[in-house]
């Protein structure tokens, strides 16, 4: 049951990531500001709330899973965990609450597009990271084989 809501918990939080992502760059290129204002208050409301749970049971479930294991990919999973949270935690959801007060206003200013930069890059970094987990989750199921 545990790896079922592991698997389950970080296939949710990949694709929020990957939704929010994505859907900033296409509205920033083709939106409105109303637009953008929608976006980022869709990614507070539902999203937030949507993505941090699945990231928290992501992390807790794989602890858990990884309390009987042991080896090289497990050890980098649990590395990396720490940085996914704390980008999260301290850049990713203050990001998100600041871009979504602003727009709310219009205020799209240097300070929104530094701000949004910011969290594209730290997006992607946790996106990056959370895929290289999933890769060695996969070789630790054997699902993919390790090349040389």
């Amino acid at each position: 049951m545990t790896l079922i809501l592991h698997r389950l918990a970080a296939s949710v939080a990949i694709l929020c990531i990957a939704t929010f992502f994505s859907a900033t760059i296409f509205v920033e290129l083709f939106g409105t500001g109303e637009s953008i204002a929608t976006l980022k208050s869709l990614i507070v409301w539902p999203g937030l709330f949507i993505l941090v749970p699945s990231i928290a049971l992501t992390g807790g479930s794989g602890f858990a899973l990884a309390k009987s294991r042991s080896g090289k990919l497990v050890l980098q999973k649990k590395k990396r965990m720490p940085f996914i949270g704390a980008n999260g935690v301290l850049v990713l959801i203050p990001c998100a609450v600041f871009l979504d007060l602003w727009a709310s206003v219009g205020t799209f200013d240097t300070n929104f597009y530094v701000v949004q930069g910011v969290e594209l890059l730290a997006g992607a970094i946790n996106l990056i990271l959370m895929g290289l987990n999933m890769r060695d989750g996969f070789r630790m199921s054997g699902r993919f084989r390790r090349f040389a």
